[in-house]
């Protein structure tokens, strides 16, 4: 009788995720060891570029990974799926029913076990409980979104252009973004970006000239996680752009085609977008009996195991990780969840192994924010420097494009990496740049 495989789940094939399989597949294999991996979509963007796939200057068809190849290649298996429930006891998880477009069953609830889980499945925005956000507000979570958003943005422009086309001069494509951080701000950048090359997509009158955009943060200025000088140069170049920073503005309600400050002011808006703030996903509370944060996130100990269960583990936007002599959690960015992916992998060979595990340890390597071609602003943390170092202009722009190919590295591994490397360059001179549909 053959012996039972040990199986490791890994629950959402976001950048953590994806790149935890990968380099359990090439350690493992499919001999000893079941590597599974399950997701809702089936194919993974980086969550960076979401904002570039928003405004249309990014076609995802040629930056995704599609998992059903990549679980080929690496040696694991990929389930299309999302987790409804886990139970510790049993050691196993719960899949909700799968359904197609139009609400017909595709696949039914499946019952997987494991001997090892790990939940990265990543978070959703915060939207802190003010009214009409869910309602009216559009998100850049996932590729979907982002979709939806830029066929909303295209079908704007198209109602602008022809009123212009009909004499109507005063009309304008109206966005509101809710949230100044990295997100926010990209976003807002990029859209002009687009704006500028539609003219050459048969929008024979537009222009950014017919954009408005207002970038709306609750705190004392944009982007806090750089210091005050660079985020006032981001907040200089948005201006430049023709971006509206409305800073110090509360947001307490939004309606259809309006978001409503503290101070009564009302910013008409066609869209509206909801980039403030990250918590854990509301289905999370009723998955099983792990311990929680306020925002649903999955409280885990420095070696990234649950605070529940030794065989559960947790990455990314998903996990609350409180280290110690520190007075916050670690932050949710692509470069935590890609630290944490190296460390639950190492442990979960340690645990295996019957070696102790190894504590988290939390290395920041700055903030960089691209306001697309126009400009690029940031910080690096490094020994080489001393510290910290302001980073502006082409250098800025140069280390911020190789933080995705280290990505790229990181999920395919070196040689198809730098291979990928290449034919996106090739790719970014010969493809259009603005993805219309």
């Amino acid at each position: 009788m053959s012996q039972q495989k040990t199986q490791i789940v890994v629950a959402g094939g976001g950048a953590g995720g994806l790149e935890l399989v990968r380099k359990l597949g090439a350690r493992y294999g499919r001999k000893a060891h079941d590597i599974i991996l399950i997701d809702r979509n089936l194919t993974h963007i980086w969550k960076p570029l979401l904002h570039e796939v928003a405004a249309g200057s990014l076609d995802a068809n040629l930056d995704e990974v599609g998992y059903g190849g990549h679980a080929v290649r690496w040696g694991y298996r990929f389930f299309n799926g999302s987790i409804e429930s886990i139970d510790r006891v049993a050691r196993t998880i719960t899949t909700a029913p799968l359904n197609d477009e139009r609400g017909q069953e595709v696949i039914g609830r499946h019952t997987i076990r494991f001997d090892y889980l790990v939940m990265a499945i990543g978070g959703i925005s915060n939207d802190f409980g003010v009214p009409g956000v869910r309602e009216h507000a559009m998100f850049l979570e996932d590729r979907p979104q982002a979709d939806r958003f830029r066929q909303k943005l295209l079908n704007a422009c198209l109602r602008t252009n022809h009123a212009h086309e009909t004499g109507n001069s005063d009309a304008r494509v109206r966005v509101s973004i809710v949230g100044g951080g990295a997100t926010g701000v990209e976003l807002a950048a990029e859209l002009y970006n687009a704006a500028k090359a539609l003219r050459n997509y048969g929008l024979e009158v537009f222009d950014e000239t017919k954009l408005e955009v207002s970038l709306i943060e609750a705190g004392p200025r944009i982007l806090p996680a750089l210091d005050e000088a660079l985020a006032a140069t981001a907040k200089h170049e948005l201006q430049k752009l023709g971006v509206r920073v409305l800073d110090n503005t509360q947001v307490v309600s939004l309606s259809e085609h309006a978001v409503h400050t503290g101070t009564g002011s009302v910013i008409d808006a066609d869209l509206i977008v909801w980039a403030a703030g990250v918590k854990g996903a509301d289905e999370i509370r009723t998955m099983g009996d792990l311990e929680l944060t306020r925002g649903n996130q999955i409280v885990v100990r420095p070696t990234l195991q649950s605070a529940s269960d030794d065989r559960i583990y947790a990455l990314g936007d998903c996990a609350s990780c409180l280290l110690p002599g520190r007075d916050r959690p670690i932050p949710p960015r692509a470069q935590s969840a890609h630290q944490m992916a190296s460390l639950v992998f190492a442990n979960l060979v340690r645990a295996q192994a019957g070696a102790p595990l190894r504590d988290f340890v939390y290395h920041d390597h700055g903030s960089l924010v691209s306001l697309s071609r126009f400009s690029t602003v940031g910080s690096l943390m490094g020994n080489l420097v001393g510290g910290r170092m302001r980073v502006e202009g082409w250098i800025a722009r140069t280390v911020y494009m190789s933080l995705y190919r280290m990505h790229l590295i990181a999920i395919h591994g070196w040689w198809r990496g730098v291979a990928l490397i290449v034919i996106g360059h090739v790719n970014q001179i010969v493809r259009p740049k603005l993805k219309l549909h």
